[in-house]
């Protein structure tokens, strides 16, 4: 069931005028701008991937966004991480990117937590979202998104990028779906950062479109969301790969065990 971000979906004048040219789209219409003003979504972390992702957005029209951040703007953050500007250095991400993005859309809500949020706090607040995007670096944090997002039965879309290399990967959180922890399970426990291996700036970009897109898809319900498959990007070789992605029965949060 979306969460409502306001009272009602009808669109005003001024606001058909905006995005007019959603509503020029037969698959949109007025219904999927209306569902999209209607819903709240999650973005926790507004690194290069949130600073994306997050402005297509606001533009799009996202009745409500909620911006998780706890880090500052460094003066390496600058080469990719593209909502911020030099004078922005030592301040708060969300806090800085929630004031830019506001310039960029004033007539929906957008608001900016600028602290880390544990698995409890994240398990009380996600049941208030429509979607939930995963715009993280590190696994401990995404894992627990994925199964507060499990529990509260919430969609979830993640993102990852390093080097010449993206992945973007949607969850519906269903009984007979994988869930991202499906997916970790794969990985090793030593996950290099943005830091340590080095990013390619338009990497970031790619997968973050990628994502805004996804959320848009689930939540007008246009198109197909690509609910539980992988997809890899290649920026080296300019290449896409998709892998449908199986369900481990084993799985510690959506297995048939829980």
């Amino acid at each position: 069931m979306t969460k409502k971000s306001r009272d009602t979906a009808e669109l005003s004048t001024t606001e058909a005028l905006r995005y007019s040219r959603h509503l020029m789209l037969p698959a949109m219409d007025f219904r999927g701008q209306e569902a999209l003003l209607s819903s709240r979504v999650l973005v926790v972390g507004m690194g290069g991937l949130g600073c994306a992702a997050a402005p297509y957005l606001v533009a799009s029209g996202i009745g409500h966004i909620t911006l998780v951040d706890d880090d500052l703007i460094d003066r390496t953050n600058l080469q990719r991480q593209i909502l911020y500007r030099e004078s922005d250095v030592g301040s708060l991400k969300a806090q800085r990117a929630c004031m830019a993005l506001r310039e960029l859309n004033s007539e929906i809500e957008i608001e900016a937590l600028c602290r880390r949020l544990d698995a409890e706090e994240l398990s009380k607040l996600v049941g208030g979202y429509s979607l939930v995007l995963d715009c993280t670096d590190n696994l401990l944090t995404r894992n627990a998104i994925n199964e507060a997002c499990f529990k509260a039965r919430v969609p979830l879309v993640s993102g990852a990028a390093i080097r010449f290399e993206g992945q973007v990967v949607c969850f519906n959180m269903h009984d007979d779906m994988p869930c991202y922890q499906c997916l970790s399970l794969q990985f090793t426990e030593q996950q290099l950062t943005c830091m340590e291996a080095g990013i390619l700036s338009p990497v970031v970009g790619v997968i973050g479109a990628v994502q805004a897109l996804e959320v848009v898809k689930i939540l007008a319900s246009v198109g197909s969301p690509s609910f539980g498959v992988l997809q890899l990007f290649d920026a080296f070789h300019g290449q896409w790969r998709q892998f449908k992605l199986a369900k481990d029965p084993n799985c510690p949060v959506c297995g048939s065990n829980q």
